[in-house]
């Protein structure tokens, strides 16, 4: 089962080659996509079943999957699913009007199979070294999907998002070599165990404190840096605001979730090292605070509506570190929650975002205004998702920052948990105060005629509506049990 995980992107990034038909493109990724969704979801089944899956043979010690990696690869495929359905709106319009041509949108599909094939990758490996390697190759397929356009701002941002997400991973493997010099010099036995993060933590309160320490700061800087974590974060506002729209749903979906399942990884090895969890929270809190708080700073002086759903990225990692550092069941479980609502939530804006450019052909807030009536499905549709995004009731975002609040208070951290409410009201003040003008007035511009561009892209925009709503108030039994389980993995008591 795993195999076909890699199996299927690698076909459909080459198949759409094969023909110049825009609708055989189209199709052979979305059966793709649509094939890697339901993949994730049999695996989640035998996960629930038999607690991890793993490849046998030649691949045994490098496949496996537990209930985290399960968690994060099924949001992943969800969100690529999705994605590759707006796509057929999105790339048709681009089409339409000639802004790509047919073999553009061919590399598109090409590049967008290699990125998830990389994450997949990263998330469905035991070994620490494949991980990084492929979380490295992510790197490479997005910054292509970054500068996609080719235009003198996207060349820069992609320029710049690989330039330093490559000094970011470089950190980063230099603190697993010292992970794997840890295991070696205080366990020895074959060195392949030595990069298995399953072996690692099963040995874990046998390796060298001092050294799991610096590895640590190492990984989290490293990993950290693909995040989006402040001060680290300076690419990701050009990222997202240059790339097209489904790539940005994408890069602030998925790609921000597949960088911290890493640091995920080496803080649960670290933290059953120390037998406790003070040192990697401590670090881990003080990241998250400093990056709610830039990201805060800078939404209320954003012009660009993609810069202010950028730096909301930037945000919601922040309050995910912020579960996870604070390390109890209710702030993991609600760190996981997060992980999903802000992913869907995101998904929703951003390709809301592209709507919005394919009409208006700007992305500055001031050239736009009465999107409610030029646009009545997406510009609801996005006045519901800024209210989601900010952390409003009844939608899943409100209920997963609800629930961490109440873990740092439970923790006794009520500093952290006044600096977490004022920063989450100046987030707030600013999407309201920012892009509150383009929903209401009168459109200015005679050329903008009222209506939607086509059919598919707010019909996937409606499904991501109903999925923020539905988890907020609702979580299936199924998926709970299975962040219970993941809760358990990261606390160090399951797996």
């Amino acid at each position: 089962m795993i195999a076909a995980f890699v199996v299927i992107p690698v076909l459909a990034g080459g198949l759409v080659w094969i023909s110049k038909n825009k609708f055989f493109i189209h199709a052979i990724n979305l059966i793709g996509a649509s094939g890697l969704l339901v993949l994730s979801i049999l695996s989640l089944i035998n996960i629930n079943k038999y607690k991890v899956i793993s490849s046998s043979g030649l691949f045994k010690n490098i496949f496996y999957m537990d209930s985290l990696s399960g968690y994060i690869l099924f949001i992943t495929t969800l969100a690529f699913f999705l994605v590759s359905l707006y796509s057929i709106s999105y790339f048709g319009q681009e089409l339409k009007n000639k802004v790509i041509t047919i073999r553009k949108l061919k590399l598109y599909y090409s590049l967008s199979n290699a990125f998830v094939l990389s994450m997949i990758l990263a998330l469905t490996t035991r070994n620490m070294g494949v991980m990084w390697i492929s979380i490295e190759a992510t790197t490479l397929a997005s910054a292509f999907l970054v500068g996609f356009y080719n235009n003198k701002r996207a060349i820069e941002a992609a320029w710049k998002y690989l330039i330093i997400c490559s000094v970011g991973i470089t950190f980063a493997l230099l603190g697993i070599i010292l992970l794997f010099y840890s295991s070696t010099v205080k366990l020895g036995g074959a060195r392949i165990s030595g990069m298995d993060w399953s072996y690692l933590i099963k040995y874990a309160s046998a390796l060298d404190p001092s050294i799991l320490k610096i590895a640590f700061i190492f990984i989290l800087i490293g990993f950290g840096t693909k995040v989006g974590f402040s001060p680290m974060h300076t690419w990701l506002p050009d990222a997202h605001s240059q790339a097209p729209s489904p790539v940005s749903a994408l890069l602030s979906g998925v790609l921000l979730n597949t960088a911290m399942y890493g640091v995920i990884r080496v803080m649960s090895i670290v933290n059953k090292c120390l037998g406790s969890s003070n040192y990697t929270g401590n670090l881990l809190i003080v990241l998250s605070v400093l990056s709610i708080g830039t990201a805060a700073v800078f939404i209320l002086v954003q012009q660009d509506y993609k810069r202010i759903l950028a730096y909301s990225s930037i945000e919601h990692m922040g309050i995910i570190a912020l579960g996870l550092g604070v390390c109890t069941p209710i702030s993991i479980f609600a760190a996981l929650y997060h992980t999903f609502n802000h992913a869907m939530t995101k998904l929703m804006l951003f390709l809301a975002t592209g709507n919005v450019y394919l009409k208006h052909h700007t992305k500055k807030i001031s050239s736009i205004r009465g999107l409610i009536k030029t646009m009545p499905v997406t510009g609801i549709v996005f006045v519901l998702g800024t209210f989601a995004i900010t952390g409003m009731p009844p939608f899943g975002v409100f209920m997963s920052e609800f629930n961490t609040v109440v873990g740092t208070i439970f923790s006794k951290r009520y500093i952290v948990t006044a600096l977490l409410l004022i920063f989450l009201s100046m987030v707030f003040a600013g999407f309201t105060k920012q892009l509150g003008k383009m929903f209401y007035g009168n459109n200015s511009n005679p050329q903008i005629k009222k209506g939607e561009i086509d059919i598919i892209g707010p019909a996937v925009l409606i499904i991501l509506l109903c999925i923020t709503v539905l988890a907020g108030i609702y979580i299936p039994v199924p998926f709970k049990e299975l962040m219970e389980n993941t809760t358990d993995i990261i606390l160090g008591i399951g797996g």
